[in-house]
């Protein structure tokens, strides 16, 4: 495992890839509304990106993702292409936008209630954040990557929510994965130890069911095998000399 330690210009960089990403989640919120398509969502996101930020959206033609950002929508777990199906009240749906600026990746994403959403869909959405957080809480040099694992399970599963395995955070710069790879499960005082400069994503996917999960035919799309709902946050964190910062927070979180 090479994990780079990142140099006070390219952290600076990073700052601004995450800025922008924060950006486009803080730009579309507003149309994330009933009778939308996510294929709709796509191209205002792709457009902002091009055209207003100078930017690139790194998932698009990444390892042949055909959008520029993901959209899972309920019982998706992750890595939902847009389609032309309109979104309707009820639904919840995970915006994932990741910018590359100046070689530098940001990533993100953020849940979205459509219209009303039920009481379990709302419990859930809230839960995940909540469990996003207590991870991010626990990075500082000298924890380990199973500090992080151990709070989002354990807030995920005293909720009766079970913790999807598959799919984890990932060292992030330059390049779009990089290592480390962070789990969202864990034991405390195991696995990496964190150094400051280190950039990682932590990014937990929390279901009302159980676990297990699957991939669509079309290769990406990732789904409940029980397809009860599920609900993903994510943010990019590097560790600094004293504890962390979030290089995607957005304004509605300061």
């Amino acid at each position: 495992m090479s994990i780079s330690i990142k140099s006070p210009d390219e952290i600076e960089k990073m700052r601004i890839a995450g800025k922008l990403t924060a950006e486009v989640l803080e730009m579309i919120a507003d149309y994330v509304v009933p009778g939308i398509t996510t294929d709709e969502l796509n191209q205002i996101c792709h457009d902002y990106i091009v055209d207003v930020q100078n930017a690139i959206p790194a998932p698009l033609n990444y390892r042949g993702f055909p959008k520029s950002i993901c959209t899972s929508v309920n019982q998706q777990v992750c890595h939902g292409i847009p389609s032309d199906k309109k979104l309707k009240s009820g639904d919840i749906v995970n915006v994932d936008i990741t910018v590359i600026k100046d070689g530098f990746h940001g990533d993100s994403s953020k849940m979205f209630a459509v219209g009303t959403i039920s009481k379990f869909a709302d419990r859930l959405i809230k839960v995940t954040r909540e469990a996003l957080f207590l991870g991010i809480d626990q990075v500082k040099p000298g924890a380990t990557l199973g500090d992080i694992g151990h709070a989002i399970q354990q807030h995920a599963e005293s909720n009766h929510y079970s913790v999807v395995e598959e799919y984890c955070g990932h060292g992030i710069g330059r390049k779009f994965h990089e290592d480390p790879q962070v789990l969202h499960y864990g034991k405390p005082n195991t696995g990496v130890a964190l150094q400051a400069g280190m950039i990682f994503t932590i990014e937990p996917m929390l279901n009302i069911g159980k676990r297990h999960v699957k991939v669509l035919g079309d290769k990406w799309t990732v789904i409940t095998k029980d397809r009860s709902l599920s609900a993903q946050w994510e943010h990019t964190i590097l560790v600094t000399p004293t504890s962390y910062e979030i290089l995607t927070l957005r304004k509605d979180e300061m």
